[in-house]
């Protein structure tokens, strides 16, 4: 720990929160400008394990083209490959049973399997490096805002009370939200209660084991890459489960149900539930039946979504979880946070030079804004009442896949880092993908609902197999989501019309709860994935 003298404590900007979002910040900030005074406060005295472990390619592309650790993460992390899916229902009583969503090949564009605790805490020590200072634990009790002037932050150092100044507070400060919750500027997604429970296991089967292979020779050679290299995922309605490998041989599995449908039932240790609940599927019986849970790394959380009203202000900028959250569905935490921190680096680097301060938050504020409700609309609302249809989340897929990598991941790659100021959704071209993709996402969850009322949900959960080419920036890819799109009306024609006329109330609402997180045994075996 380094503790500032007296005399060294107003600083240019001050970072609440050490993790990945406030490191990042640090660096990023100490890179461009080497003579800005930053000081980092982090409450701990090390970065603990976090959910959080797999990258899509807009945080790819920041880890590896903004903070330089493309030798780092390949020394010290996995390769991700992709997204794979797995469903169930009671015809499926092994592996090769279950219907499955999957890439035939590698990915083409990288992404990786993170521990977050060893890569946070790289990036917090290039930071130091390159001359940011680093105060810990230093728990913030306080954030004083003064617009357009010093801001105060008052931390506990050596068990006293101290107070820090500086013209910039960026919070990253993660779900505890601290400026969010100390001006009452946070706020609960009321529209999406998901819940979650994750633990890290030793003593999983690997998905390339030559015991599997034996065991199911025409499943095994039906990939052409590698299944245990992608961020599997178990489906369920209104659940979804992931299955992550880490480097020295932990796997991450944790479940996120809606809890409108599911309960997590009262009595014994959570590991234990959340095992018994994913045995049900024959992906976990299979793979998870030796596992053990790493002693003391078992996590639960309720009500994961929410938002901040406010993103940033003449003296500060809230960053990453500290701004809002979402879902862990698709990973896409960390590219929030690469919007985020970007934007809020930006914001200080140019405000520093003298440009106007106001027109900066002004714009950051409704960008921020106007990409989490679209975001949560778009892809999110209502999403887990069709989780585990096979063909409808196929068709989901292929076109949010689709849309993000031509629409959002490409960006970055053809124009630079200034891609990364620009959120989701909050720019006037995405406007009509925004519309486009929130109408099939109600469509299909109009559609799942009509299936359970008439007892014919998860009948494609089984022996379906669908092993995806991939998608690249090249514009011939375009042909999935085309492709993706006429199956869409296809559906419409079929059976989407018994829904046409139904209000999205009674079409979009999971109308019962079972007692238990699992729902009763028949549907759960007959509907699962995990992300």
């Amino acid at each position: 720990m380094n503790t500032p003298t007296a005399a060294a404590q107003e600083y240019d900007v001050i970072v609440v929160g050490g993790a990945m979002a406030g490191a990042a910040s640090a660096f990023i900030l100490k890179q461009e400008n080497p003579d800005l005074r930053v000081l980092v406060l982090d409450r701990r005295e090390t970065l603990q394990r976090r959910v959080g472990e797999a990258t899509i390619e807009i945080s790819t592309y920041f880890l590896t083209r903004v903070l330089g650790l493309t030798t780092y993460l390949n020394e010290s992390h996995l390769c991700k490959h992709g997204l794979r899916f797995w469903f169930a229902n009671d015809r499926t009583k092994t592996i090769p049973d279950c219907s499955e969503i999957g890439g035939k090949y590698w990915s083409r564009v990288p992404a990786y399997l993170v521990d977050r605790a060893t890569l946070d805490e790289e990036v917090l020590r290039r930071a130091v490096a390159s001359g940011a200072e680093l105060v810990r634990p230093a728990p913030v009790s306080e954030i004083k805002l003064n617009p357009g002037g010093l801001q105060e932050v008052i931390a506990k150092v050596d068990g006293v009370a101290k107070t820090f100044k500086a013209r910039w507070v960026i919070d990253a400060s993660g779900v505890a939200a601290l400026l969010a919750r100390q001006e009452g500027w946070w706020r609960r997604n009321e529209a999406h209660p998901t819940a979650t429970i994750w633990s890290r296991w030793t003593g999983v089967k690997d998905w390339e084991s030559l015991e599997l292979k034996k065991k199911f020779p025409q499943w095994a050679a039906t990939c052409h890459g590698q299944r245990g290299s992608a961020t599997n995922h178990l489906m369920g309605r209104g659940w979804w489960a992931w299955w992550i490998p880490l480097k020295g041989g932990d796997v991450s599995i944790g479940a996120v149900y809606d809890q409108r449908t599911l309960e997590i039932p009262e009595g014994g240790r959570p590991h234990e539930r959340l095992k018994a609940f994913l045995m049900q599927h024959p992906v976990a019986a299979e793979l998870m039946r030796d596992a053990q849970p790493t002693e003391g790394d078992i996590h639960t959380r309720r009500n994961l979504a929410y938002y901040s009203t406010t993103f940033a202000g003449d003296g500060f900028a809230l960053v990453s979880d500290a701004a809002g959250f979402l879902d862990p569905f698709y990973s896409p935490g960390l590219d929030w946070l690469s919007f985020s921190v970007s934007s809020a680096t930006n914001m200080v680097l140019k405000a520093k030079k003298g440009e106007a301060v106001a027109p900066m938050v002004e714009r950051m504020n409704a960008d921020f804004n106007r990409s989490y409700h679209r975001w949560f609309e778009a892809i999110y609302k209502d999403k887990y009442h069709y989780m585990g249809e096979f063909d409808l989340m196929r068709t989901a897929f292929l076109m949010d896949l689709g849309l993000y990598y031509h629409g959002v991941a490409s960006q970055p790659f053809r124009r630079g880092h200034v891609a990364l100021l620009e959120p989701y959704y909050s720019t006037p071209p995405s406007t009509p993908f925004y519309h486009f993709m929130r109408t099939y996402n109600r469509r299909f969850a109009a559609m799942a609902e009509s299936r359970h009322e008439r007892g014919v949900a998860g009948q494609r959960n089984d022996h379906q197999r669908y092993m995806f080419p991939g998608y690249t920036f090249e514009l011939g890819t375009l042909k999935f989501i085309f492709k993706a799109a006429l199956y869409w009306g296809w559906l419409e024609i079929t059976e989407g019309w018994r829904t046409w006329f139904t209000s999205p109330k009674q079409s979009g609402e999971m109308k019962e709860k079972t007692g238990t997180m699992p729902a009763p045994a028949k549907e759960v075996v007959a509907q699962t994935t995990v992300v």
